[in-house]
């Protein structure tokens, strides 16, 4: 699953983004990637690992929820049911 938020930029500012990736790994475990920045400037990559499904997705929707209520939209969405998970 993957999500591409983004603010709306200010009129001299490059917009601020937020990337986050749930991959199911070779072993059978998941990893829940966020990547955060400015547009065409420095981004920030955390990596969090999960044994199980429903733990990773309630984390992955946890991170979601929060960059929703900062303000950012969602501009791409895959491997969703829809822009707001299930």
């Amino acid at each position: 699953m993957r999500l591409y938020l983004q603010t709306m930029p200010a009129s001299s500012e490059a917009p601020r983004y937020v990337q986050i990736v749930l991959e199911q790994d070779l072993l059978g475990g998941w990893t829940l990637y966020r990547e955060s920045g400015t547009q065409g400037g420095k981004a920030t990559l955390k990596r969090e690992q999960f044994l199980e499904r429903e733990a990773a997705i309630a984390a992955f929707e946890k991170a979601r929820d929060a960059q929703l209520k900062r303000g950012f939209r969602v501009m791409f969405a895959q491997g969703l049911d829809g822009p707001h998970g299930r």
